[in-house]
């Protein structure tokens, strides 16, 4: 403790050995992000074969303000649309199920159509929004 000569206290604190360890940490950060950030130049060969086309595709699922369900481009009803997404799929149950709905939809119709592509045995669904 400190005193003056009218006995009041002096509280300091000494920041010198913080101001040690900053500089020495800007130091150890400005020798280490070189050689972090270094990457060694590589120029990569040309494949010559294609690609496959992915099997796993999603498939979508349109219904338009008139209440018609087309799956793809094609329109199809509700009742034969398991059928539809079998054929196209190779009864492959894995393929992810987009629904592209117009908001005049009633509820019904869409919760219909839902129905009908669980029964076909598609569960993995998900519904697509238009962000703003």
């Amino acid at each position: 403790m400190i005193l003056n000569d009218g006995e009041n206290e002096l509280s300091e604190i000494n920041v010198t050995p913080f101001i040690d360890v900053m500089l020495v940490l800007l130091i150890i950060f400005m020798v280490v992000t070189p050689i972090v950030t270094s990457s060694v130049k590589v120029e990569l060969p040309k494949a010559v074969s294609e690609q496959k086309a992915d099997v796993n595709k999603p498939l979508i699922i349109s219904i338009n303000e008139k209440n018609e369900i087309y799956f793809g481009t094609e329109l199809v009803n509700a009742d034969n649309i398991g059928a539809a997404m079998q054929e196209k799929t190779g009864d492959n149950k894995d393929n992810v199920v987009f629904f592209h709905v117009d908001k005049v939809v009633p509820y019904e119709i869409l919760i219909a159509t839902v129905e009908h592509v669980k029964k076909a045995g598609y569960s993995k669904i998900a519904f697509s929004s238009k962000a703003n």
